[in-house]
């Protein structure tokens, strides 16, 4: 069967009207490849997969199974494209499915050249060494004026999604622990609530420094959770996500898209994902 080379779908969202063509995705996630190459982060074990088996009962047909059906082991939050919900910092289990309630989500993409922190007057929650690589306040925010003038197709876009440069090849098996990679300083969450972004997709291990001493205060900033607490209150932002170790080619270009962001329905703080962009015709 031919598959149809446009699929036109009028959405509207907001009270804005956007036009995209289905047949047109661009995916942004990281294929997960068990028991082969994968990013990881923090040295923490592996994704790997294996055969079901019980008795005579072999999931494999090379085994002699009748069918293929296997056990499959990962941390979510380590092993590749993952979304996360405030439930990754509350004593109260608060699902990812229960947080992500958008489906098409205006979007825009930005790409970002991380400064040393001795080179901005930037913050974070803890002291920083000279070479560390931050993703600043007025980066982006310099980012998005280039892409949003002089025409803009989305008045209020709610998904910001940063690819880090240089965007090398490596990123998508890449292992994150003896050396620090690029994290956002205190002010760049600051402006991402000021704009009123709730949805935050990045090609990072964490929006933390990788070490910081276990204070998470990006992920509590942009989730409206206080230092050290481990609840949340009314002014909590219970249906913001944050999507991390995403992977954007250099082919798909800034600017201003539909994101649709796929989890499977997991009653967990974080689950594999997949987001995927549409541009906007």
């Amino acid at each position: 069967m031919k598959l149809p080379t446009e699929m036109i779908a009028a959405i509207e969202i907001g009270g804005q009207k956007y036009e995209i063509d289905l047949a047109a995705p661009l995916d942004i996630s990281i294929p997960l490849e068990f028991n082969g190459p994968q990013p990881n982060a923090y040295g923490v074990e592996r994704a790997t997969s294996e055969p079901c088996a019980a008795g005579a009962l072999v999931g494999d047909t090379r085994r002699g199974g009748s069918c293929n059906f296997e056990r499959y082991e990962l941390i979510p939050h380590c092993s590749g494209t993952h979304t996360e919900g405030v439930g990754h910092l509350t004593h109260e289990r608060i699902s990812i499915r229960d947080c992500l309630r958008d489906t098409f989500i205006p979007a825009v993409l930005l790409s970002i050249e991380p400064e040393p922190a001795r080179e901005t007057n930037e913050t974070y929650s803890i002291k920083l060494a000279p070479a560390d690589p931050l993703i600043t306040r007025q980066s982006l925010a310099a980012a998005l004026d280039q892409i949003r003038n002089p025409k803009s197709e989305i008045r209020n876009p709610t998904a910001l999604i940063v690819r880090t440069l240089p965007n090398d090849a490596g990123k998508p098996a890449r292992a994150y622990l003896d050396e620090i990679p690029p994290f956002f300083s205190t002010a760049a969450i600051e402006w991402m609530r000021e704009k009123r972004f709730r949805h935050l997709l990045v090609d990072l291990p964490s929006i933390d420094r990788l070490f910081d001493e276990g204070r998470l205060s990006n992920h509590r900033l942009f989730w409206n959770v206080g230092a050290g607490e481990f609840a949340v209150t009314e002014k909590s932002f219970r249906h913001h996500t944050i999507t991390e170790l995403i992977f954007v080619p250099d082919e798909i270009p800034d600017g201003e898209y539909l994101l649709n962001l796929q989890i499977p329905p997991f009653m967990t703080d974080a689950a594999p994902s997949r987001p995927v962009l549409f541009a906007i015709r």
